[in-house]
């Protein structure tokens, strides 16, 4: 009986092992796609303030399944809070979504201009994955052929814009 339950446990390891190494070597492509995250700040809660204005006074929405899915927030539409700002001179809209699905957290910023080409309509532009710190996860580009992740530092200018432009839209209650 000590043999057997010695074997049961030796057995055991071996497979907790595994686990754990196949999980670590599925980490590394994710790491690998992010070689040069956003630098950390000294407020490591960069968008959260704006974060909870969204949650607050945001409007329901959901993000599109692929979108979504590209992401790396489910493979369903995704239930989020927008807030989002439509600029006169170039037609694109910046939105900050905040996810209200308990099991997929993440916000995503979004400047994208609607096209209508005949009968179809479609927006295109670049969405960005990041979290209530400001860490920038994935980039994804949108057009009318539907929606890819780019690499990070591709974007990385327009992300960071994109963040001071919502700082700045919660710091001036005018322009909210």
């Amino acid at each position: 009986m000590n043999k057997n339950l010695a074997k049961f446990f030796i057995a055991a390891l071996v497979r907790f092992t595994l686990f754990v190494l196949v999980m670590s070597l599925a980490a590394i492509p994710l790491k690998a796609q992010n070689p040069a995250p956003t630098p950390p700040y000294s407020d490591q809660a960069e968008l959260s303030k704006v974060e909870e204005w969204v949650l607050s006074q945001g409007t329901q929405e959901s993000i599109a399944a692929e979108i979504a899915a590209i992401l790396g927030l489910g493979s369903d539409r995704l239930p989020v809070r927008l807030k989002s700002f439509r600029t006169s001179n170039d037609g694109i809209s910046r939105a900050f979504a905040v996810s209200t699905n308990p099991s997929q957290e993440g916000v995503v910023l979004s400047a994208l201009k609607t096209m209508e080409d005949k009968m179809t309509i479609y927006s295109v532009g670049t969405a960005w994955l990041t979290d209530r710190s400001g860490t920038l996860h994935r980039t994804i580009q949108i057009d009318a052929s539907g929606a890819r992740v780019v690499p990070n530092n591709s974007r990385a200018a327009e992300f960071k814009d994109i963040k001071a432009f919502f700082l700045k839209k919660l710091q001036n209650p005018s322009h909210k």
